[in-house]
């Protein structure tokens, strides 16, 4: 007997905000279009369950001392965010359109093994094991929200079994920490001097702080975070420490060519 699918996790994304800076439309190919590809599927096969992979960028920058909630109106200030909040509505609009049951996750900053290097921790591991410099833009104390990824992995299956169709829900560690204090801790796990770390040139238009009220999905689905930052940092840093044939291989080819470019060679480069 032929069976379909019971649920669809659109995880597919380019996700890295300088890239979308330098060339947008991998992005819009990949993360609007592709979206709408899998949400057409999803109504012409009566798909029971999709969710949609979102981002805590929709809603743009997030003032001192506050957190978004799913009410926020979206705000993206980067083409990556904005592709990001263009599938969003396509997701809602094919819910209200023609009834897909679809479901939206927007969490803050994942960390944790596997992640490819071009991303901040993984890229401070790597560079802090060679001892090579550590790039940090502009003054470093733009706040992100780290949720080790096992914290999202469970969420997202809680949100497959049992998410309420239409619904949004914000995941986050709810401890936003500027990147400067994540870089100092991962050289302090590491043994390395402070002195590694270099200022370069800031990115433009770069969002100051993300932060995400949670609360709807620990009270209705009964999720929250279980792996404290040190903790979680800890077993990422051992986890690369003891997979460096693997770091060399993802950081090998084209990467390089888009390191030298995004930092080796960026404007305005002095030590910290």
């Amino acid at each position: 007997m032929k069976r379909g699918f019971d649920a669809v996790v659109n995880f597919a994304a380019e996700t890295h905000v300088d890239r979308s800076i330098e060339d947008a439309s991998p992005f819009l190919r990949t993360n609007i279009s592709g979206t709408q590809c899998l949400l057409q599927a999803a109504r012409a096969s009566k798909l029971p369950r999709f969710v949609q992979i979102s981002t805590d960028e929709v809603y743009g920058s997030a003032p001192a001392g506050d957190s978004f909630t799913e009410e926020t109106i979206l705000d993206p200030r980067s083409p990556y965010a904005a592709s990001k909040a263009s599938a969003d509505h396509f997701v809602t609009a094919y819910a209200n359109t023609y009834g897909v049951s679809a479901i939206i996750l927007r969490c803050t900053n994942n960390y944790g093994p596997y992640q490819f290097p071009e991303k901040l921790i993984p890229l401070m591991i790597a560079n802090a094991q060679e001892d090579k410099p550590l790039p940090i833009y502009g003054d470093g104390l733009q706040e992100r929200d780290w949720l080790f990824v096992e914290d999202y992995c469970r969420a997202i299956s809680l949100t497959v079994e049992k998410g309420k169709t239409g619904e949004i829900y914000n995941v986050s560690a709810g401890t936003p920490q500027p990147n400067l204090i994540i870089v100092k801790t991962i050289l302090r796990h590491l043994g390395k001097p402070e002195s590694l770390m270099q200022t370069v040139k800031d990115r433009p238009g770069h969002d100051r702080r993300y932060a995400l009220d949670s609360s709807k999905i620990q009270r209705e689905l009964g999720w929250k975070p279980q792996v404290a930052f040190e903790d979680g940092i800890r077993e990422t840093i051992d986890w690369y420490r003891s997979h460096r044939t693997w770091l060399e291989h993802a950081r090998s080819g084209e990467y390089r060519t888009y390191y030298d470019r995004h930092y080796t060679n960026r404007s305005e480069t002095f030590s910290h």
